[in-house]
């Protein structure tokens, strides 16, 4: 009886190692990517978003670009609009794996016109606003794309997950790529884009974005697709240039 009761015990952890096992090979193996929402969640997952089929196609919305920053030619035939949340780790994973493929590729080479709008997620991450407020003030100066991605590398370096970071950190790394510090300072201290910000906020609500990042895919004619977490290139790739097939 003690001997079978010790073999059953030695199956059982062999099975839970082997359990474990797998389970990492899987997570090592899958498309991670995950979305933050604005209801305080964070959600991870080894599942990229799912294509429909032709006979599945979902409904395009329209979505507007406003007078957001943006780069590439635009007059480009698609459009990717990303609402987006400058302390949300998903936002920088797809700032640092998967945005320098689609520049490359696609916003480069004119194919694609490529905005930012700010979707803020204040309750999860405090500094996502005055964040959004700093790069608009670094617009000012002609710096936007540059202090978008110091805020994303700056935060980097201090590894995975939600970085906390202030105001004066904000001031710091503006200071750092030259801007005019009067100039800046007035601006983010005077929360004069705080406006601004929460229209975009009030945009993305109101085309179904609940989470950081959220992307649409399209134009103006065609509507726009939506892709939600931040997906693997290959995603992206396939939506894209499925516009393109369509515009030939």
């Amino acid at each position: 009886m003690g001997d079978k009761i010790k073999v059953s015990f030695e199956l059982s952890k062999s099975m839970i190692v082997l359990l474990v096992l797998a389970l990492g090979i899987g997570y090592l193996l899958g498309n991670v990517f995950g979305v933050s929402s604005f209801t305080g969640q964070t959600v991870e997952t080894t599942q990229t978003q799912p294509q429909p089929t032709q006979q599945q196609q979902p409904p395009k919305v329209q979505v507007s670009v406003d007078d957001d920053p943006g780069k590439g030619d635009k007059n480009a035939n698609v459009i990717v609009i990303e609402f987006s949340d400058f302390q949300c780790p998903f936002c920088r994973r797809f700032y640092t794996q998967t945005l320098p493929q689609l520049e490359e590729e696609y916003i480069k080479t004119g194919k694609v016109y490529f905005v930012y709008r700010d979707f803020p997620l204040d309750s999860i991450h405090p500094g996502a606003t005055p964040a959004a407020q700093a790069a608009e003030c670094a617009d000012e100066q002609g710096k936007f794309w540059e202090m978008h991605n110091k805020i994303f590398d700056e935060q980097n370096k201090q590894g995975q997950g939600t970085v906390q970071f202030s105001n004066d950190d904000l001031k710091k790394w503006a200071s750092e790529l030259g801007l005019n510090m009067q100039k800046f300072n007035q601006c983010l201290d005077s929360g004069k884009y705080a406006q601004e910000v929460q229209k975009d906020f009030q945009d993305g609500v109101a085309v179904g974005v609940s989470g950081t990042p959220t992307f649409f895919i399209g134009n103006s004619k065609d509507g726009y697709t939506s892709i939600v977490g931040a997906q693997p290139y290959s995603v992206f790739k396939q939506v894209i240039d499925s516009y393109l097939t369509e515009i030939r």
